[in-house]
């Protein structure tokens, strides 16, 4: 069996204790309270049964701390899976938005979340939902189309004009009228 891993000895185990007193993160707590035991002369069995680990983890533990101090005990954040949507593909449907639909070759005359996701499977092969698909538009600046489109020559001052008037509230049609008397 191979020796364990002699701890730093920069640190004691009433400095562990003190920094586990002082320590934010619980799993830092945790994991520093059985360096401590493992400092103070335990074995390094009762130490993984004090912390709930096995020895493996110990040993990794001890060599996080020797390697880092007492911020090698911080569980760092998780990287998450890698992005489907590299910088080149995120430009090859910039260009794509940009340019817009050509109603001949896309059968669209304005870009859907569908329609993109299409695209970008047919041409570079990677399956994106409409979901992620909307994340990463929003992220580039880009919004969804309103409701009801407007034409780009479309007059501000023409709008009121063409829109239906309702009669005034007092007045009644004549045939309510004639009809209650």
């Amino acid at each position: 069996m191979a020796a364990p891993v002699p701890l730093r000895p920069d640190f004691d185990a009433e400095g562990l204790r003190a920094l586990a007193k002082g320590a934010r993160d619980p799993a830092q707590t945790r994991r520093l309270l059985v360096l401590s035991a493992i400092d103070a002369g335990g074995s390094r069995s009762a130490a993984a049964a004090l912390g709930g680990v096995g020895l493996q983890t110990v040993r990794d533990r001890v060599m996080a701390f020797n390697a880092c101090g007492p911020d090698g005990l911080i569980d760092g954040k998780a990287p998450g899976a890698r992005p489907r949507l590299d910088a080149e593909r995120r430009e090859a449907l910039r260009a794509l938005v940009e340019q817009g639909p050509m109603p001949a070759a896309h059968g669209v005359v304005r870009w859907r979340l569908i329609d993109l996701a299409q695209i970008l499977f047919e041409d570079h092969g990677v399956s994106v939902s409409e979901q992620t698909l909307s994340r990463v538009l929003r992220g580039m600046g880009y919004r969804t189309p309103s409701a009801r489109p407007r034409h780009h020559a479309q007059a501000p001052d023409a709008i009121p004009a063409l829109k239906k008037l309702s009669p005034p509230a007092g007045r009644r049609s004549r045939r309510l009228s004639a009809a209650s008397q």
